[in-house]
């Protein structure tokens, strides 16, 4: 199952893009022995419009138009399901086992996500009752995906 992190807005250089990179390099060395061939980030331009609610209505749009066929999608927001990481690789792993061909993450502009997207996500997950910057969900969600192979693989980084 391929994998696949889009977000709105694009991360600069610094710290943040070297963390989600880092993560995401894990992710794809791991993955490949375990049914997640491929790790692969995609970012979108905040759409320019006037109002908060046709922003988030394009950049929806946008990111629709960047989701593989049939692909499961997980939203990322506050008001989200919160899942222990067990629970977040059990989901991973039954989607890959069940033949699905790709999940996106997907991560809202700064006005937030357009509902339209919630109510069509497989599911909504949280990190959390607070609202995250979004570079730091990128770096949260690639780690979180990187610790969700670990579990699946059995491997030892996660100690819990």
């Amino acid at each position: 199952m391929k994998l696949l992190l889009i977000a709105v807005g694009r991360l600069k250089a610094g710290p943040e893009r070297d963390l989600v990179a880092r993560y995401a390099e894990r992710c794809s060395a791991s993955g490949r022995n375990i049914g997640f061939p491929s790790f692969e980030m995609r970012e979108i331009d905040e759409s320019r419009a006037r109002r908060p609610e046709d922003r988030k209505s394009e950049e929806a749009a946008a990111i629709e138009g960047l989701l593989p066929a049939r692909a499961r999608k997980i939203c990322l927001d506050e008001r989200g399901k919160a899942l222990s990481s067990e629970d977040f690789a059990q989901k991973l792993g039954d989607w890959r086992d069940a033949g699905a061909g790709a999940c996106a993450f997907i991560i809202g502009g700064p006005d937030g996500m357009d509902p339209s997207l919630r109510e069509k996500a497989d599911l909504v997950l949280a990190f959390g009752a607070m609202t995250w910057p979004h570079q730091i969900v990128r770096a949260l969600a690639a780690e979180q995906i990187f610790r969700a192979m670990t579990i699946l693989a059995g491997h030892p980084y996660h100690r819990a």
